[in-house]
This record gives C-alpha cells, sequence and structure tokens, in this order.
C-alpha cells in the first residue's frame, strides 16, 4: 500500500510535469540549484550523521567517499543542474516524418517517458542528479536509496519539494521512499501500474536483484569490471598515468580500472615502476607469477579476482601474450561498461575498438572519462551496460520515449 500510494501520487504529477515548457522546467532546475547552495550547510551537517553511521557499521573506505558530502560536491551538484539548463530540451522534438501517397501525415516524436524509479545504494548526488534530468525530460521520479544515507537524500528532496510548491508546481514530481526495508524494495519492483521504467544503479548484487525481480522494465547500468591491455606498443609513461587515474582518482565508481592486462614484451619494462606507483597510493596488487616476480609486495591472484569489481584500492593484474588474449579475457569477464587499450598500434586499436563488446571503448585515455558531464550530456542517471533503448551515459534523450502522431483528412484503411 506504501508503494501504491506514492506510485498514485507521482501518476498524478507525471501529467503535469511532461506537459511543462522548457522555460519553466529550466527556472525549476536554476531555483533548484541555488536552493542546494543555500542549504548546503543543513544538508552537510544531516550528511555527516550518516556518515558516522556508516563508519561505525565497519563499511569500506571508498562506499565512505561516495556517501560523504562536501561543500564542493553539493557545488557540483548544483552546477550539474545547471547544466542540464544549458541542454536542448529533447521533449517534443519530430524525429520522423513522411507523407503517404493516401495524404496521411506520420510524425514521429520524443515525450516523455512517465513515472522513473530509481533504485540506488551510497551516494546522494544521484538524488539531484536524477531530479534535474526527469524533470528535463518531463518525468516524474521516485527513488529509494541505500539505508546509509537515507537521511541525506531526504534532506536533498525536501529541498526540491520546496522550490516546486514555489514554482506552483506538483511537488510530488520527485518523492523518495523513506521506509529502506527490503521488503519495500521487493514492492516497489513489483509496481508496474504506477512505474514506467526502474533503473538499479550500485553494485552487481543490487542490480542482479532487481533484473531478476522486478516486473517493471529496467534499464540495466553500472556494474563496471572494466580492464585496461597496455600493448607492446604502448608508450609506458602514458600507460603509468591512465592507470594511476583509472584506478585510484574515485576507486569507488563504476568506470574505475579493475583489472590491468599487459603484453609479456613489456612486462619487466612497466611492472616495476608501475607497482612502485600503485603502491604509493596503497593500491593492493594481485596477479599472477609474472607480476609478483617484478612487483615485490603483490599477491597472487584467483580466478575470482579477473571478475571482480572491487570498488577499492585493489587492482588485479595479468601478463598476456597479445591482443588476442586481451580479447578473449575481456569477452569473458567483462561486465560490457568501460575498456581501455594502451597503444601506438594503429591496427591493434582498430581491432580493440570494433572486437571489444562494451558502452565505451577507449584508445590511450582513461576509462573515469564514461560519465554523462564528461561527455558533455550534463549529470546523468546512470551507464548503461545493456543494448536495448539506451547504451553508455545516460541523459536526457535516454530518459524519453517515442509516440507516432497521425494527421489525416477523412482517410479509411480499404
Amino acid at each position: 500500500m506504501y508503494i501504491e500510494n506514492l506510485g498514485l501520487l507521482a501518476r498524478e504529477a507525471e501529467i503535469q510535469i511532461a506537459q511543462l515548457s522548457t522555460e519553466i522546467k529550466n527556472e525549476v532546475l536554476l531555483k533548484s540549484a541555488e536552493a542546494l547552495l543555500k542549504n548546503s550547510t543543513k544538508i552537510i551537517e544531516i550528511n555527516k550523521k550518516d556518515v558516522e553511521k556508516a563508519k561505525e557499521s565497519g563499511v569500506k573506505d571508498a562506499f565512505i567517499d561516495r556517501l560523504t558530502l562536501t561543500e564542493k560536491r553539493i557545488k557540483d551538484m548544483a552546477d550539474g543542474l545547471k547544466q542540464i539548463v544549458s541542454l536542448n530540451d529533447p521533449v517534443g522534438e519530430f524525429i520522423y516524418g513522411k507523407t503517404l501517397p493516401n495524404g496521411l501525415i506520420i510524425q514521429q516524436k520524443r515525450v516523455p517517458l512517465g513515472v522513473v524509479a530509481i533504485i540506488f545504494e551510497s551516494r546522494p548526488n544521484v538524488t539531484a542528479d536524477a531530479f534535474g534530468l526527469c524533470l528535463k525530460s518531463g518525468n516524474a521520479v521516485i527513488l529509494r536509496g541505500g539505508k546509509e544515507a537515507i537521511n541525506t537524500n531526504i534532506a536533498i528532496v525536501k529541498v526540491f519539494k520546496e522550490v516546486l510548491k514555489e514554482c506552483n508546481l506538483n511537488e510530488n514530481a520527485i518523492q523518495i521512499v523513506e521506509n529502506t526495508s527490503h521488503e519495500i524494495a521487493n514492492e516497489l519492483m513489483k509496481a508496474h501500474e504506477y512505474i514506467d521504467v526502474l533503473i538499479p544503479r550500485g553494485s552487481s548484487r543490487l542490480i542482479n536483484t532487481v533484473i531478476n525481480n522486478s516486473t517493471i522494465p529496467c534499464i540495466q547500468t553500472g556494474v563496471g569490471n572494466c580492464h585496461i591491455f597496455v600493448d607492446e606498443s604502448g608508450k609506458l609513461d602514458d600507460a603509468i598515468n591512465i592507470i594511476i587515474n583509472a584506478k585510484t582518482q574515485r576507486p569507488g565508481v563504476c568506470n574505475a580500472v579493475e583489472t590491468l592486462l599487459i603484453h609479456k614484451n613489456i612486462a619487466k619494462d612497466l611492472l616495476p615502476n608501475l607497482g612502485r606507483e600503485l603502491i604509493s597510493r596503497n593500491v593492493e596488487i594481485r596477479g599472477d607469477e609474472t607480476v609478483r616476480k617484478y612487483i615485490e609486495n603483490s599477491v597472487e591472484a584467483t580466478k575470482e579476482d579477473w571478475a571482480t569489481e572491487y570498488e577499492d584500492y585493489i587492482v588485479a593484474i595479468k601478463i598476456v601474450e597479445g591482443l588476442d588474449e586481451a580479447i578473449k579475457h575481456i569477452a569473458k569477464y567483462g561486465t560490457k561498461h568501460s575498456e581501455c587499450i594502451v597503444t601506438e598500434n594503429y591496427s591493434n586499436a582498430q581491432r580493440f575498438l570494433n572486437e571489444i563488446d562494451a558502452a565505451a571503448v577507449y584508445i590511450n585515455a582513461s576509462t573515469r572519462f564514461t560519465d554523462g558531464g564528461q561527455f558533455g550530456f550534463g549529470a546523468e542517471i546512470g551507464i548503461s551496460t545493456q543494448k536495448l533503448h539506451a547504451r553508455g551515459p545516460m541523459g536526457l534523450k535516454e530518459l524519453t520515449t517515442t509516440k507516432y502522431v497521425i494527421m489525416g483528412n477523412g482517410q479509411v484503411r480499404k
């Protein structure tokens, strides 16, 4: 009954939000950005309590990093909303048109999905990103965050609701599930009568649970067992810089690298320096026999390591014979998120681009760029790793569907 009530309120709000002009939506977004900054001190104080509780429960540092809000992170959230304002509104865009011989005019245009629900874990910035993108694309949104961030998320949602009311709009365009029990989450996953699309964001366990139990169409996002393959022609300094960035800039996010594949012919030249750089940044290295030969403090990797998304200061390293083995390894263990090759060989680069099945494939660049903001989409609702409807960073267009508009002057089918 709890989720049903949220769903009914969202359906009511959806009708109004779907019809808003671009100007009104942009006004709400700008006021929401200002309200976030105005309330930042209060939000941070509430967030500190969530962080303290999480620390007491013994979660890992990368989890705490995702959970923690600072003045800068709140400013980034506000800037994300402002950036969405600058983006073209996809709603109402005509993407196809044709006049049939019988005079019927058939057009296809973008329309909102309707009610979007998002189940996510410990990143409060998702609350702001989801609100901004869903509002601009004309959708109502229901959020179910993790228990660790519940008070922070409630505080952020309250700010947005106040702005909506101030603008004489339905405040239920954004709602948060305040009950974080598994029973309520299961109820949400079955609410297909009220929710059009369900998007899980978080660990592989969360995403698989949603995919396996939901009766609502899902967009699979986030699981990132990402690889970097250093080819024998790759520049070693570039390789080290790319790897350090991809592993240590924010190890707890889905586009951080988890496994390195190193061509056997450069192992002795690359590994000692790479090992020192990683260890100096407190990264635990798990490797095969050759890796352990060249990196003194590394430990033996198991088969489980090749399939693990650590979300932590841990990296697995494997020596491979060449490009063929690297491609096979990624095909077996990758999660179709982000994959990179470091190479100066044009043919190898093109083979990697063409044969790797992933949402984002890189040549000589960090996997950390797989991000809606970095791609120029504004904020993102998630990184889709599936192939239907949306793939890669999901921006405004990915939160719309289409409908056909047919105009006639009395035609009937014979």
